[in-house]
């Protein structure tokens, strides 16, 4: 019986066929689907393409604005809320559209429009708090819930953030469900393997809207 095995894989066609179905076979088993899931490399390449907000935070819709202008208080603004069309009112200059802009744009936005009236203008804009970025995760960790996207985070990251996971926890298999051309994408992580430095590319960058899911 072995050494009918053995001349069988001596024949070139049957190796290549049997490698073959060992690969296709592993990439089921892995739910790689060219229609239901997107490879973590790619995933990670799009994740840092569109993660456009690092290093600093880009404001959105429905974000809370401060805006202190040095020695003009009145001028000054607490609990700016950006409207649905990405605009803020501010005395003076009327309305201005800050949102895709980070808060030192949106300095030297308020700054130069200030400047026909003020000789030196010093304007501070801080986000009190973030609206429009959100991830979530579900599931068996401590606290499941609605995270802020207030800089970029990954998958290990906001496991800890939530608590870490539960005893009850399959956490080898992990699965991020992620909207991208209004399709439902979803990659699998596994994440004993990840907490031991293996497959180090499976620690993919969230995007805004990801929603981490722990069985």
């Amino acid at each position: 019986m072995r050494s009918a095995l053995i001349k069988k894989f001596r024949n070139p066609v049957v190796l290549r066929g049997f490698l073959l179905s060992a690969i296709l076979g592993f990439l089921t088993c892995r739910g790689l689907t060219q229609n239901s899931e997107v490879s973590v490399a790619n995933q990670n390449k799009q994740a840092t393409a569109t993660a456009s907000f690092a290093p600093e935070y880009v404001v959105g819709v429905a974000d809370i604005l401060d805006i202190s202008i040095w020695k003009e208080p009145e001028l000054s603004r607490t609990s700016v809320t950006i409207r649905p069309d990405g605009m803020i009112s501010m005395p003076l200059i009327g309305m201005v559209k800050v949102s895709g802009m980070t808060p030192s744009q949106i300095q030297e936005t308020l700054a130069s429009k200030l400047h026909r009236y003020l000789s030196v203008p010093q304007v501070t804009v801080t986000v009190v708090e973030i609206r429009s970025k959100f991830v979530y995760i579900t599931g068996e960790v401590n606290k499941p819930g609605v995270y802020p996207l207030a800089a970029p985070i990954d998958v290990l990251q906001l496991i800890i953030k939530a608590g870490g996971t539960t005893p009850f926890a399959r956490s080898k298999s992990i699965t991020i469900l992620r909207v991208v051309d209004g399709k439902q994408q979803k990659i699998c992580v596994n994440y004993k393997k990840m907490i031991r430095g293996e497959y180090p590319g499976q620690n993919i960058s969230l995007l805004p809207g990801d929603t981490v899911v722990v069985p």
